[in-house]
């Protein structure tokens, strides 16, 4: 069988909104790649007052349906590690190339990460550049990393100023924003999400 180039896209995804989306659909073209798996971590480090993985994950479900190359996968590891959920990935694509998707905000600490040489010499990047970054600066970042990655893909996000954290204000005053995706508007709607309940 070929092997296929995979993306994986980690993150809370809370919620996941239309500027993901977004970069996604880009990475599939600029990188090449035959399928995408949205990686959404149970427990964050350095978050708080996450919403609950199950609803992210019933929102992204709802939210890739339309898209047959985008799909989720789930893994049992409470939060994300190279060490462990590298050797789990490896595992599910033993013979694919796997490819991670990252904005510019994350690859930037990529370097300091623990076991962060084993993801840069099997793998391959593609850093969609926020709006408080140039892709130069980044480019030029890359290079001087001690390690290198397999390959990196850089290029302009085409909505780099939508951010989970304007979903969830929104979602929370009612009120419409860029980025906000019907389908995740009608199940936080329905389960009440993000919404502040005052207690009497």
């Amino acid at each position: 069988m070929k092997s296929k180039r995979i993306g994986i896209y980690a993150g809370t995804f809370d919620p996941i909104h239309a500027g993901h989306l977004a970069f996604a659909l880009q990475a599939i073209s600029a990188a090449e790649l035959d399928h995408i798996y949205f990686l959404p971590e149970r427990k964050p480090r350095d978050k708080q007052g996450v919403e609950h993985f199950g609803h992210r994950v019933a929102m992204l479900n709802r939210a890739v349906r339309p898209h047959p190359q985008f799909e989720v996968i789930e893994l049992v590891d409470i939060s994300l590690t190279v060490k462990r959920t590298l050797t789990e990935l490896a595992k599910q694509f033993p013979k694919d190339q796997l490819v991670f998707l990252m904005g510019s905000d994350v690859a930037g600490h990529l370097p300091q990460w623990p076991h962060s040489d084993k993801l840069l010499r099997t793998c391959e990047l593609v850093i969609g550049i926020r709006d408080t970054h140039e892709l130069e600066v980044v480019q030029q970042e890359i290079e001087s990393w001690a390690t290198k990655p397999l390959a990196a893909t850089v290029f302009t996000s085409h909505a780099p100023e939508v951010t989970s954290s304007k979903v969830r204000d929104a979602l929370r005053t009612g009120q419409l924003t860029t980025g906000l995706l019907t389908s995740v508007a009608h199940y936080s709607n329905k389960h009440w999400l993000y919404v502040s309940v005052p207690t009497s």
